[in-house]
């Protein structure tokens, strides 16, 4: 069965990719990752504001929200941290180029162009085969217009994409006012892939301690309705790859996702949960459906449900919404 796909001009084994997350943070994880599959590892996110002011806000941070999964991880106690300095970071890079024949691609948060850029360019000099531009931004100024916001990640985009050569994503959240132009501006900018979508992490309040704190949770399979639609709705009508992400847990998430448009399948929290190894059970699965099916290989699935080619396209719209709805709650 023929699993291959392209992302990003990059030639992969199986539309199966780690997403960026603390499991990528030890260079252990990422040959286990090769070992159960992965056609490519997306690194952890570098964040500027982080190696600037938060370094140790951060480490507390994820260590107390990792705890708990340390031990199914088989995580040392050197990988209850998340390395966030920029020289380690760039030797991580480094050491995976080295040590796996997959490619890597480096996720980059930054709070400034010229953080943007200057990093992006040194990411680009470590090694890595791709760049994903993990923009994780909420706009919290009641001056500042929609117009505003679009601009800046335009801006942050083309100045990236002056500076390196590499092949750029973009990992965005579906927070616009219309996510069809936007997606479309992005592409027009110089974005060869776009990641749908980014799940922004809600605080929450401690009521014992009154206080507001931080709070990671995993994604559940209901996760992958929104990028599923919007993906289903981009395929072929933008020149750009396609990546969903939240919410793929299983073959049949995966499947679902092909069919949409996607071109590669980000998974993470399913890892945290039942562990790396967990890779090998979806692409053996994922390929006993498709000999089921009758399709030869992903390429040949991709795309067929989609909004361009799919029996019902007002499917993906508002038309079918009052029908969702009786259908939902019929004989409640």
């Amino acid at each position: 069965m023929n699993l291959k796909t392209t992302y990003l001009g990059l030639n992969l084994r199986t539309p199966l990719v780690p997403s960026a997350s603390p499991l990528s943070d030890s260079l252990d994880n990422i040959k286990r990752m090769e070992d159960a599959g992965a056609a490519a590892v997306v690194l952890h996110s570098l964040f500027e504001e982080h190696i600037s002011f938060e370094r140790h806000q951060l480490h507390r941070h994820f260590a107390k929200e990792m705890e708990g999964l340390a031990e199914q991880l088989n995580y040392s106690s050197q990988m209850n941290r998340l390395t966030v300095g920029p020289e380690s970071y760039l030797d991580e890079i480094a050491a995976a180029k080295s040590a796996v024949s997959i490619p890597i691609i480096a996720s980059l948060n930054g709070s400034t162009l010229g953080g943007w850029t200057d990093y992006a360019k040194r990411i680009e000099e470590a090694g890595a085969d791709a760049l994903e531009l993990n923009i994780y931004w909420v706009p919290t100024n009641f001056e500042q217009s929609g117009d505003e916001v679009e601009r800046r990640y335009l801006e942050i985009l083309a100045h990236v994409k002056r500076t390196v050569g590499l092949p750029v994503a973009v990992k965005l959240s579906p927070f616009f006012s219309n996510f069809a132009n936007m997606s479309k501006l992005l592409v027009e900018t110089g974005a060869k892939g776009l990641v749908l979508f980014n799940r922004f992490y809600q605080p929450d309040i401690d009521l014992q301690f009154l206080d507001v704190r931080p709070s990671i949770l995993l994604s559940t399979p209901m996760a992958m309705r929104l990028p599923l639609r919007w993906i289903a709705i981009l395929y072929g009508r933008i020149k750009a790859d396609l990546a969903g992400t939240s919410g793929i847990h299983h073959a049949n998430d995966v499947v679902k996702m092909l069919m949409a448009g996607a071109d590669v399948t980000m998974i993470c929290s399913v890892l945290i949960r039942k562990g790396i190894a967990y890779i090998a059970d979806i692409e053996r699965e994922l390929a006993e459906w498709l000999e089921v099916n009758e399709y030869d290989s992903v390429e040949q699935l991709k795309g067929t449900m989609s909004q361009k080619d799919c029996p019902v396209p007002e499917a993906f719209e508002r038309a079918q919404y009052m029908r969702a709805i009786a259908t939902s709650f019929r004989g409640a």
